[in-house]
């Protein structure tokens, strides 16, 4: 028979603990880079792939183009990408980092967002499901079905725009 009591609280220990490293990493980050958690994914990303296309920004972090935009515009702003239009396309938009990116991904602590996806991505498809299940159930139980999936520790919101949704 299985103690209930016993896995509720393996239960909650294990999201604590996972609460506590989320926490951990984004405040490093911000601390080391001044980035949120999902620009400093975000940078990691673009210095991996650069120049890289926004849609394929987005497939790499697992998030909608809309809100890959509104990540990229405030690393713009702080002058760590740089956009370029496709002569041959206009619709196509690469990123590439500035070298003031390229001098701060070199010393910059690894992104929580990275560290998570990179150990899913690693884990078969059954076991996956698994997972999304017991998530799935944990969102029921909190009541959390439809509030919008906000990034973790930042503003931003994993958000379609219309034209995205089919």
């Amino acid at each position: 028979m299985v103690d209930t009591t016993e896995l509720i609280a393996t239960i909650t220990d294990d999201l604590r603990r996972v609460f506590q490293v989320v926490n951990e990493h984004s405040k490093r980050a911000m601390r080391e880079t001044g980035l949120t958690g999902p620009q400093l994914w975000a940078i990691k990303v673009v210095a991996e792939h650069e120049p890289i296309r926004i849609s394929d920004l987005a497939s790499r972090l697992y998030l909608h183009n809309a809100t890959v935009v509104g990540i990229v515009d405030r690393l713009e702003i702080q002058e760590m990408v740089a956009r370029t239009r496709s002569s041959e396309d206009r619709r196509v938009v690469t990123v590439a980092l500035t070298p003031k990116g390229r001098e701060l991904v070199t010393n910059a602590p690894e992104a929580f967002q990275g560290v998570l996806v990179g150990g899913l991505e690693r884990i078969p498809a059954e076991k996956l499901q698994t997972i999304s299940d017991g998530l799935r159930l944990m969102v029921q139980i909190l009541g959390a079905q439809n509030l919008p999936p906000q990034l973790i520790l930042s503003p931003e919101v994993n958000k379609e725009r219309e034209d995205e949704k089919e």
